[in-house]
């Protein structure tokens, strides 16, 4: 059931606690997840890959006003974390309010970090925490043509094409 795989972050310890005594290998990921698009749907299926359980991270919609503006989120948070737990590759999804996931990541304390190939080694928050751990940081392939900001820009056009 999705309710059941959107946890907030105290129950999510408890449930890490114990997948880390199963010797569970935990995948950590994080993002706002506006519109999710195939571009998404593909980069959470090959995070999946690199362990046994992958949380994700979701902004939540003031911290994604705070980073993409007032027009922004278009999804409420409810929705898109609901979204996201419909996905058979997400295990969990917890919503956070800062504008970056460095104290989500050290409360996950995930054995794999994973970001798309469009951030680049040295801006991936976290990175550092996880790797002193023992931990990974893996990047993923950026898959072209698929994005948010490319979603609205199309549908803007339509717009102006739609009042002509």
């Amino acid at each position: 059931m999705i309710k059941n795989k959107i946890k907030t972050l105290l129950a999510l310890k408890r449930i890490i606690t114990g997948l880390k005594k199963r010797q569970k290998k935990i995948v950590f990921t994080n993002g706002c997840f506006d519109i999710i698009h195939l571009g998404h749907v593909t980069y959470l299926e090959k995070a999946k890959k690199s362990g046994d359980i992958l949380i994700v991270g979701l902004n939540s919609d003031r911290s994604v006003k705070q980073i993409k503006g007032d027009l922004r989120p278009l999804v409420p948070q409810d929705e898109r974390a609901a979204l996201l737990a419909a996905l058979e590759s997400v295990d969990y999804v917890v919503i956070f309010n800062e504008d970056n996931p460095y104290n989500l990541i050290s409360q996950v304390n995930p054995d794999v970090l994973v970001k798309g190939g469009d951030w680049g080694s040295n801006r991936i928050i976290g990175a550092d925490f996880v790797k002193s751990r023992g931990g990974k940081v893996k990047r993923i392939k950026y898959l072209e043509g698929y994005s948010v900001t490319k979603l609205i820009k199309k549908l803007q056009r339509c717009m102006q094409a739609s009042t002509l």
